[in-house]
């Protein structure tokens, strides 16, 4: 090979190596521009998420406070009695509905605000079903009358519907027209009884920590008995609970006897006093009676159907206790309207936090 051949073929080595040399360089670029792109766009959509959860943030900070004006010149009328469990199956919804007619028969106004989730046990037991629930005055424009169906005896019934579980997503116009609708359920009932559903939920906790007066069922089951403490322990982790502005009665239910009952408000007490902070009252039992649960095969309560049977008449004593209760050491009501107002103002605290 002469020397002529020996200097091209090197120069094209060179050539071809200055060439790639290119080519990785131009690669190198490319990347990092790419980089440099995804890096700026990362940033702007961390800016544009900041942005947007601190608009939340202020949306929910100005709906806390639209809440707490809109509540406090609501005229507060009504009682509201909480019903609640630990576990289901105890005869919670059967001792709302029941209370809700000796309640009426002591001529007072009632209303159930069926609060339990997903479920139409209310429904069932008063045989009647409701064309409307609580979205329907939210976001449908219906009228509180349109959402108010009722039953035996002249008692009112609201079904929250999925109303409830949207209460952290409202607009301020909303808020301003539920919290009117309750306004005005204040000062259409003397007593309004919110059923909620059973267990520890979050959703559960809120409504129960948001009310004043709360009636807490349980059976002789032990795994009932549990339950309901580990309802109590979980009341009393929340920051929006006292025990001096909440009143806890404790209703043994499907006892044998009164003793029995007795018995399981001393068993649970004991060990609520030793570890809670909280003051668990005793209201009173209602023995086991096989005539509920055929009220409840032909959808009217027992207190109507069979209103001289045991049960019947032990749901009757509750009500009177519950009457004399007010009479002499009356808890401090903010209605059905603060009731709502202090579980919003929880969710959009929760939302502004998160």
């Amino acid at each position: 090979m002469d020397q002529a051949e020996q200097l091209r073929r090197l120069f094209m080595q060179r050539s071809g190596k200055a060439e790639q040399e290119e080519k990785s360089e131009e690669i190198v670029r490319t990347n990092e521009n790419a980089i440099i792109a995804k890096t700026t766009e990362g940033r702007r959509l961390e800016e544009a998420i900041a942005a947007n959860t601190l608009e939340n943030a202020n949306m929910a900070a100005n709906n806390e406070l639209l809440v707490e004006e809109e509540t406090k010149h609501a005229v507060c009328s009504a009682r509201v009695i909480t019903v609640t469990s630990g576990k289901g199956g105890v005869g919670k919804s059967t001792t709302s509905v029941n209370l809700a007619i000796q309640f009426a028969r002591m001529n007072k106004r009632v209303i159930i605000l069926d609060a339990d989730f997903g479920l139409a046990n209310i429904e069932v037991m008063l045989g009647i079903r409701p064309k409307h629930n609580l979205a329907d005055l939210i976001f449908h424009g219906k009228s509180l009358t349109d959402v108010i169906t009722y039953g035996p005896e002249n008692i009112g019934f609201i079904s929250g519907g999925s109303g409830i579980q949207e209460l952290t997503n409202l607009s301020k116009d909303q808020i301003s027209l539920l919290t009117e609708g309750l306004a005005e359920l204040d000062e259409l009932a003397d007593v309004i009884i919110v059923d909620t559903g059973a267990g520890i939920s979050e959703a559960i906790l809120e409504f129960v920590s948001a009310s004043s007066e709360i009636l807490l069922i349980a059976t002789p089951e032990p795994t009932s008995i549990t339950d309901a403490y580990a309802l109590l322990k979980a009341i009393n982790k929340k920051e929006d609970f006292s025990s001096i502005e909440h009143k806890i009665f404790l209703i043994a239910n499907r006892v044998s006897s009164q003793k029995e009952g007795e018995d399981i408000f001393s068993k649970l007490n004991m060990v609520v006093e030793r570890f809670l902070d909280i003051k668990l009252n005793y209201l009173g039992s209602v023995i086991q009676d096989p005539y509920v649960s055929r009220s409840i095969m032909r959808q009217t309560p027992i207190s109507i159907l069979y209103p001289d049977m045991k049960a019947a008449k032990g749901l009757k004593e509750l009500a009177e206790r519950l009457c004399k209760q007010e009479e002499e050491a009356p808890v401090k009501q903010s209605g059905v309207a603060g009731l709502f107002g202090k579980l919003i103002k929880s969710r959009l605290k929760q939302k502004k936090n998160n």
